[in-house]
């Protein structure tokens, strides 16, 4: 224990016996302090290396108290020591009493000018005081250094020391305050900025709450509410957990009670409900809104938000609100971008990013296998009972794969009427599949009966990216629909091989077609008993550089891309064309027979085509022939049928060709206004010596009986033109008489023949 006087009118000095001094008595402090206890305090730094300077400045201010809180006091003995305090405690320190004079002669100056410019503490004030009058100037110390105030030990009576600390304090906490402000206004413009770049949700709401604690500057758990079920894909109006904090964060999109605080729930539905901010001490809610959306917040703190932190937080809150109702906004575009607006399921977009996040993870077990649902004649059930039980069977369907796969499997609608799934292989089977869709299902007040048609694809046999599993279950799916035995196929890599080749042929097609590389060859048709030529079937040709294309190979595949319209309209107009120029040459009685197939009846122009077009080159309506085939009358009937009529009323003479190798209906041969029958060359070659050809025999006695001329096709020996020339039949046309010839070629045989 020391004893101090304390003379009021002669300042601080030593330990000195004076009349009428009060003595005061003090224990040993060994002057280090808890730094992080620094809460309800003023902390000052005592520097000088002077002991008993230490203990009679902090006798002078003990009882000192400036808005509820008291001074809690450092103590370093020399500038180094202040100067590693100063590094330790920072801004935490409010006012430094330093001494000028102690290790060396300046080094309380060195102190401030180090602590100013090398460690950046610009808010500490700084009182500096000496023992040698006169050895730094006053004026240019005022100057030259960031200090609050300068005076000799003698100058600081008791008085006058608590006057300068109340000064000093208060420049301080203004300081404090201008920092805070700065501080927490650069934080809500950065987290403003980022915040409105979060486009999640979920993200955006735990990024209100992270930037609340940090502007606080506290380690704040919290919760952030809002009645969303629209944004969670759920019909209710509850108020759910969009984004949460600390021993919150497990509960995000979960309903607000099942959080299970009493407290939280009714604060939260008290704040919407009022529609304004609650403060308390250990908790604080928040009311966020913008135009529609409304959000509160949550946040569980130690102590009451003060006044400062209030403005700033109300101040951010009003800053953000602007990027809640966006990003809300944001979600429902994203929604019609990647959700399904009836089913609620991932579409077509958001099935293809799973697909790509499967492959991304290796192909997973769990999600190895894709597989694309077709419901069979959907559009019957939309034309037939309404778009709104197509909606509700739609509906319907989803629930129950929901219910039976469980999380198993991750499900998307694809289209109208396809559904996509992605599962394990295990599980995604066509028994599970043919199992989900065994009974009817109720959409509305009807019970609806559903088949289905599937293809599967393996993701770990596809390379390339989720658009192309995609499209490898869609070409499975197809043969599936193409199947006429099973509802199901897999994908084999043989499939697109097949289809690569066929969209190559058709796009080679398109191409040489619109290059006028395709020609129009003749055969020509002779009379069995004169054996004189009485007309030429066309016969389209596609040359390449070392040969020519099947017919039997490009025809269907024009046929399937709708090509053979403009196909089929540009060998009639070529026909039409050369045997003009035939009858010019004085070949007036030759027909020519030209082959339609069904997409040309289909087209609603095609009747008056042919028309124009034998009107525009002068040709008589009956040296045109019109070949069909048994399939396509039987592919469409009543069309073929209704055109054909209209055709052979205008002139045109009708022949059905390959009679007798498909399955045609004796009841529409009747209704065709046929002219000839052709037989086909299959029945031809059965003609052989010592042997009858019964089919022939019966297709020209039919055409006898009917009143239709018969043509034999594929006619190569003597004996087969003889023996179709016995059965009755008219006409013939084969290699024994000629093969295929290109126009020229036909000129000088027609030249020769005569």
């Amino acid at each position: 224990m020391k004893l101090f006087i304390l003379r009021e009118d002669k300042g601080f000095m030593g330990p000195t016996k004076y009349e009428n001094d009060e003595l005061i008595f003090l224990d040993e402090d060994d002057g280090r302090d808890n730094p992080s206890d620094n809460r309800g305090y003023w902390n000052v730094l005592l520097v000088d290396d002077d002991e008993e300077i230490h203990s009679v400045s902090k006798l002078a201010l003990a009882d000192l108290t400036l808005n509820n809180k008291k001074l809690k006091f450092y103590h370093a003995y020399s500038g180094k020591e202040a100067l590693s305090m100063l590094e330790e405690l920072g801004e935490d320190i409010a006012v430094i009493l330093l001494d000028v004079v102690m290790e060396t002669d300046d080094a309380g100056l060195v102190v401030a000018k180090k602590m100013r410019e090398e460690l950046g503490l610009f808010q500490p004030r700084i009182v500096l005081r000496t023992g040698q009058p006169g050895y730094a100037p006053e004026e240019s110390v005022i100057k030259e250094y960031d200090i609050n105030d300068y005076k000799t030990k003698t100058e600081l009576t008791r008085s006058k020391l608590v006057t300068t600390m109340i000064a000093s304090l208060r420049s301080y906490h203004q300081l404090r305050v201008i920092e805070q402000s700065r501080v927490g206004l650069e934080k809500i413009i950065k987290s403003s900025a980022n915040l409105l770049e979060e486009h999640s949700v979920k993200g955006f709401s735990e990024g209100v709450i992270t930037q609340i604690s940090s502007l606080i500057g506290l380690d704040a758990g919290g919760v952030l509410c809002a009645r969303a079920g629209s944004v969670l894909d759920q019909e209710d109006d509850s108020v759910y957990v969009l984004g949460a904090a600390g021993q919150y964060a497990n509960f995000i999109n979960e309903k607000l009670e099942n959080l299970n605080d009493e407290l939280i729930v009714e604060k939260v539905n008290y704040c919407l409900r009022s529609k304004q901010h609650i403060y308390r001490d250990h908790y604080t809610v928040l009311y966020l809104h913008s135009s529609d959306y409304e959000a509160a917040v949550f946040v569980k703190i130690g102590s009451k938000i003060s006044a400062t932190h209030r403005q700033l937080i109300e101040v951010f809150l009003s800053s953000i609100s602007i990027g809640y109702e966006n990003v809300n906004l944001f979600h429902q575009l994203r929604n019609a971008a990647f959700r399904d607006w009836l089913t609620k399921l991932p579409n077509r977009t958001e099935f293809i990013n799973m697909l790509d996040t499967a492959k991304a993870t290796g192909c997973d077990p769990k999600f190895n296998t894709v597989a694309l649902i077709d419901v069979k004649h959907f559009s019957d059930i939309n034309d037939g009972l309404g778009q709104e039980t197509g909606n509700k069977l739609l509906i319907a369907i989803t629930e129950r794969m929901r219910e039976a796969f469980g999380l198993k499997v991750k499900i998307g609608r694809i289209a109208a009427d396809v559904f996509g799934v992605i599962g394990e292989r295990s599980e995604l089977t066509v028994e599970k599949l043919s199992e989900i869709f065994e009974s009817p299902f109720q959409a509305g007040d009807h019970l609806l009966p559903i088949n289905i048609t599937a293809g599967f694809c393996d993701v770990s046999q596809c390379k390339s990216t989720g658009i192309d599993v995609l499209k490898q279950a869609n070409i499975a799916l197809n043969r599936a629909k193409k199947s006429v035995t099973s509802n199901f196929e897999f994908y084999m890599p043989e499939m697109e091989e097949k289809t690569t080749w066929r969209l190559g042929m058709i796009r080679q097609l398109r191409s040489d077609f619109s290059s006028n590389k395709l020609e129009v060859w003749y055969q020509p048709q002779v009379d069995l008993i004169t054996e004189e030529v009485v007309g030429m079937e066309a016969l389209l040709r596609w040359p390449t550089g070392d040969g020519f294309i099947s017919p039997s190979v490009f025809v269907p595949l024009a046929e399937y891309s709708g090509l053979i319209i403009d196909i089929g309209a540009w060998v009639i107009e070529e026909a039409c064309k050369q045997l003009h120029l035939l009858q010019q040459k004085g070949k007036e009685n030759l027909r020519v027979a030209v082959n339609i197939s069904i997409p040309q009846f289909r087209d609603p122009q095609f009747v008056s085509l042919v028309k124009s077009i034998a009107l525009k080159y002068q040709i008589k309506p009956q040296n045109i022939e019109l070949e069909i085939t048994e399939s396509v009358v039987m592919d469409e009937p009543q069309i073929v049928v209704d055109s054909l009529k209209e055709l052979k009323a205008f002139g045109f003479t009708i022949a059905i060709d390959d009679f007798g190798t498909g399955f045609s209906s004796m009841s529409y041969l009747q209704q065709l206004p046929l002219d000839r029958l052709k037989v086909d060359r299959s029945f031809v070659i059965e003609v052989t010596p010592g042997k009858s050809a019964f089919i022939a025999e019966t297709i020209v006695t039919l055409g006898n009986k009917l009143g239709l001329l018969t043509i034999a096709e594929g006619v190569e020996t003597r004996a087969q033109a003889s023996y179709m020339l016995k059965l009755g039949c008219d006409e013939a046309q084969g290699y024994l008489f000629a093969k295929p010839m290109p126009f020229d070629a036909l000129c000088d045989f027609l030249e020769r023949s005569h």
